[in-house]
């Protein structure tokens, strides 16, 4: 799990599994998905099964705002131990660049060395 994702223990033991359902959702406008892209900030996983997730855009007029907390919700859920999901959008603190992984910048054709 990337190190600049706030994540409990509970969503932590199933990383593996996260990563994967994270690494299939993809911003439809810079075509990289939405872990390598680096718009997750957050995951909380209950006792319950509840999943919370605090994400951001790279920008507040993206047109996948409204569409992608649906998707991400969808793909969750199927996971076994994950029961629901809340998806809550941030722009506190504001996405930048800096956010996309050294696999996200090679694959963009963006200098790897300032990655994370």
């Amino acid at each position: 799990m990337r190190d600049d994702i706030k994540i409990n223990d509970r969503a932590l033991a199933m990383s593996d599994q996260l990563i994967n359902t994270f690494e299939s959702i993809f911003d439809p406008e810079i075509e990289l998905d939405i872990y390598n892209l680096g718009l997750i900030y957050e995951i909380d996983l209950s006792e319950a099964g509840h999943l919370h997730l605090v994400m951001t855009f790279t920008d507040t007029n993206c047109g996948c705002a409204d569409t992608m907390p649906f998707e991400i919700v969808d793909k969750l859920t199927k996971i076994d131990g994950i029961n629901s999901v809340n998806v809550e959008i941030t722009y506190n603190p504001v996405w930048k660049m800096t956010r996309i992984s050294r696999y996200g910048r090679i694959f963009l054709g963006i200098s790897p060395r300032d990655g994370k």
